[in-house]
């Protein structure tokens, strides 16, 4: 063997990188006169865009390829290859820089070196092999730790998603009787649009039973792909040191779970208003003596689970029992209120309430956003307009209470909400009396609210009249 291959080739160190440790291919010249190789300075962003000698910033695309650099890189690589034997070319455990083992392991450029890669980690913590491998088994044992936590959540969201289908399922049953009530009360003419209003509900049904179960089965696909990536890391944990660390960056990277967790959707249930609501009014106009109509019908998917809907969703009462429904983001859950099916972004409308003798209720109207998963006392700073009764004492639930003089008990409360001049006004409408007028420039859409309280009698809503012009 030639003596001179021991010796260090000429500017070896001169013609290293100081990203990737290797002579420089394709290097690229930076602001601060020092070069890097172009695929290194790609993936820049590792060191935020610093020159890794000087740490100076740099920008990206002002760099220029540094032609006499690289040449002089071409030229270095064929000195070494006229000179260096087949027998020592890089081999596995070994550097490819200095063909020698490896033997430490950088902390910071997480990767192992040798003996003589030192001078370019001269400012790095460096370990032993033996040392360095436990430090990133237990980086990496972490992310295992949060990835078993992931697969804990996702069954439980499996199981959450599978009530939503059964609670789907039963919302259609519902329906389902109410429809086929009502038509055959309308009978022999209606038979027709009895159809079509099952086939509507039965598509919507469809289509949100099959975008649940795909989202099942998503969930039980991430499930079993984060089995499978735990599986796959806690293998490679068990190779020997040095392949576990010249593998760690890939397998840090492979830990992080970048996919979102599924959950449900704002409209992942059925529209029940749609199908239900006001159904008599809607199939058959003409028929204004045997049907009702209601401006305002109540949306099950925003009752808290202590009340209870009436089939036409027209009356709302305390439940006996805390009834089982999905925690979807519409409902209230722990106040005890439901909304309105429609809501308001401009215009005037108005319905009726019949409290009767219930000792204690809150009608109004209340933003989009108003909180669903946390107490809060209602109030206009709140987002809620309303009304209301406590301990015999009627209150307009404003920032400061204000109680209002009632003369006479009003058992029917009517509601007129003027969205565009920012007005809701309360009335007795048995006597046509004037409760009280709230007052806000409305920013966002506008939803009735009904706080029944916790009573065997029912609040109703009541039918409006009815005008059919033609």
């Amino acid at each position: 063997m030639d003596e001179d291959m021991d010796e260090p080739l000429p500017l070896q160190q001169d013609l290293t990188c100081p990203v990737c440790r290797l002579i420089f291919t394709d290097p690229v010249l930076l602001q601060c006169s020092h070069s890097i190789c172009r695929v290194c300075l790609q993936r820049s962003s590792e060191f935020h865009h610093k020159c890794p000698l000087c740490r100076d910033v740099f920008e990206e695309g002002r760099a220029v390829a540094n032609r006499a650099l690289s040449s002089a890189c071409d030229t270095f690589r064929q000195q070494v290859s006229s000179r260096q034997p087949k027998q020592q070319q890089p081999v596995e455990g070994t550097c490819n820089l200095h063909l020698k083992p490896l033997e430490l392991y950088c902390e910071r450029d997480e990767e192992p070196v040798c003996v003589d890669c030192v001078t370019h980690h001269n400012m790095h913590r460096l370990w032993p092999l033996k040392e360095g491998a436990p430090i990133c088994k237990r980086e990496l044992g972490h992310r295992v730790q949060v990835l078993e936590k992931k697969v804990e959540s996702y069954t439980q969201t499996t199981q959450m998603l599978k009530n939503a289908v059964d609670h789907i399922k039963y919302q259609a049953s519902q329906a389902e009787k109410q429809i086929k009530a009502e038509f055959v009360r309308l009978h022999e003419i209606l038979v027709a649009e009895e159809a079509l209003r099952l086939k509507a509900l039965s598509t919507e049904e469809d289509q949100k039973i099959a975008a649940m179960n795909e989202l099942v089965e998503r969930t039980n696909k991430g499930i079993v792909d984060l089995k499978e990536l735990i599986d796959s890391l806690k293998k490679e944990m068990d190779n020997e040191d040095l392949a576990f660390l010249q593998n760690f960056q890939t397998l840090k990277r492979k830990a992080w779970w970048k996919t979102k967790e599924p959950c449900l959707s704002n409209d992942s249930l059925l529209d029940m208003g749609k199908h239900v609501g006001s159904l008599g009014f809607k199939i058959w106009k003409n028929m204004q003596t045997h049907v009702k109509y209601y401006p305002v019908v109540l949306n099950p998917n925003t009752a808290s689970p202590w009340l209870s809907l009436s089939p036409d969703l027209s009356e709302v009462k305390e439940s006996p029992e805390r009834l089982t429904a999905p925690n979807n983001p519409e409902r209230f859950d722990p106040c005890v209120f439901v909304l309105g099916a429609e809501g308001y972004t401009s215009g005037k409308h108005k319905w009726d309430i019949n409290v009767g003798d219930n000792p204690k209720w809150v009608v109004g109207v209340c933003k989009e956003s108003v909180a669903r998963k946390k107490k809060f006392t209602v109030s206009s700073a709140r987002g809620v307009w309303a009304i209301g009764l406590s301990e015999g004492v009627y209150t307009a639930l404003t920032s400061e209470r204000k109680q209002l003089q009632v003369q006479e008990r009003p058992e029917i409360i009517q509601i007129k909400l003027n969205f565009d001049k920012g007005e809701v006004s309360f009335w007795n409408k048995g006597s046509s009396k004037h409760l009280v007028t709230l007052t806000h420039t409305f920013d966002e859409k506008m939803f009735p609210i009904f706080g029944p309280g916790l009573h065997s009698t029912p609040v109703v809503l009541v039918p409006g009249k009815i005008a059919v012009h033609t």
